[in-house]
C-alpha cells in the first residue's frame, strides 16, 4: 500500500480531512526548499505537492508563474527537484510527496528515466497537468510499475466521459479544480463543489482533493466539509514571496498549522 493510500486511510479512520499544501521547488531560494518542505510537514501537511518549475504553465495563475520564473532563473531543474526530495527523505520517511508540473521536463528526461529517478528519490505521486487521461495510459502504467501514483485533474467542465477516463487511470487521489480559471482566483462556490463531488465519486473510487481559490481557514474548512482534502498553493507561494528569507519557514509552518487547526475544528 502506498504512502498516499495509507495516509488517506488513516485520515478516514480518524474522521479527519487531508491537508495538501503546494510550494514551488526552488522558490524563493533553492537552498531552502528542503527546509520549507519540513516546515509544511511540521505544520500538519498530510501530503506535500512540490511544483516543478516550468516556463510555460497553463493552469497556474500569476503568483505561481512568478515563483516558477524565480526558480528557473536560479537554475532549478527537474533533476534538482528530485535531489531535494531525496534530501527531504533522509529525515522524513512518512509524509507523501507529489510532484506537480508539466510534461515537457519529463519528456525531455525521458519517461522511463524519470520513472526510475522518481522512484529512487522516493516520490509517491506525479500530477502532470498536460497529460490528459486518454493519452496517459502508458505513462500511468510506468508510474505504477515504480510504485508511484499517477494523479489527475478534474474540473467543473469535466464531462462524465472525462471523469470516467480519470477513474480508470488514476490512483492515490484526484485533484478537483474548483474554479473555471487559474490558480489563485477567487469566488469559491461551495454549493457547486458540493454538487460536483458526487458525480466524481460515481466513477472515481479515490479520495477527492479540492484546490484553487482556498486562501484561509474558513474556506478550507467549508471545502473540506464536502471533500476528502483541500489543496492550498497560491496563498502559500504568496506568503513566501513576501516573507523575509530567514523567517519564511517559520511563517509557512505557522500558516499551515492554522489551516490544519481550522480543518480539525470545523469537521
Amino acid at each position: 500500500m502506498s504512502r498516499i493510500k495509507n495516509t488517506f486511510a488513516a485520515l478516514q479512520a480518524q474522521g479527519r480531512k487531508g491537508l495538501i499544501p503546494f510550494i514551488t521547488a526552488g522558490d524563493p531560494d533553492p537552498a531552502r526548499t528542503v527546509e520549507l518542505m519540513h516546515a509544511l510537514a511540521a505544520g500538519g501537511a498530510d501530503v506535500i505537492e512540490l511544483g516543478v518549475p516550468f516556463s510555460d504553465p497553463m493552469a497556474d495563475g500569476p503568483v505561481i508563474q512568478r515563483s516558477s520564473e524565480r526558480a528557473l532563473a536560479r537554475g532549478v531543474s527537474l533533476r534538482q527537484v528530485l535531489q531535494d526530495v531525496q534530501t527531504f527523505r533522509k529525515t522524513n520517511t512518512t509524509t507523501p510527496v507529489v510532484l506537480m508540473g508539466y510534461a515537457n521536463p519529463i519528456e525531455r528526461m525521458g519517461v522511463d528515466a524519470f520513472a526510475a529517478a522518481a522512484r529512487e528519490a522516493d516520490i509517491d505521486g506525479v500530477l502532470v497537468v498536460d497529460y490528459p487521461p486518454e493519452e496517459a495510459l502508458e505513462f500511468a502504467e510506468k508510474m505504477r510499475a515504480h510504485q508511484i501514483d499517477p494523479i489527475f485533474l478534474l474540473a467543473p467542465t469535466s464531462t462524465p466521459e472525462r471523469i470516467a477516463a480519470v477513474g480508470k487511470v488514476a490512483s492515490g487521489y484526484v485533484y478537483y479544480v474548483s474554479l473555471k480559471g487559474v490558480t489563485g482566483a477567487g469566488n469559491l462556490d461551495i454549493d457547486s463543489i458540493a454538487a460536483m463531488i458526487p458525480n466524481i465519486r460515481q466513477s472515481v473510487k479515490l479520495p477527492v482533493g479540492v484546490g484553487f481559490g482556498i486562501r484561509d481557514g474558513k474556506t478550507a474548512s467549508a471545502v473540506a466539509a464536502v471533500s476528502d482534502a483541500v489543496v492550498i498553493g497560491s496563498r502559500l507561494v504568496q506568503l513566501l514571496e513576501q516573507a523575509a528569507p530567514e523567517a519564511a519557514a517559520a511563517e509557512l509552518r505557522e500558516f499551515v498549522a492554522g489551516i490544519r487547526l481550522a480543518l480539525d475544528q470545523g469537521i
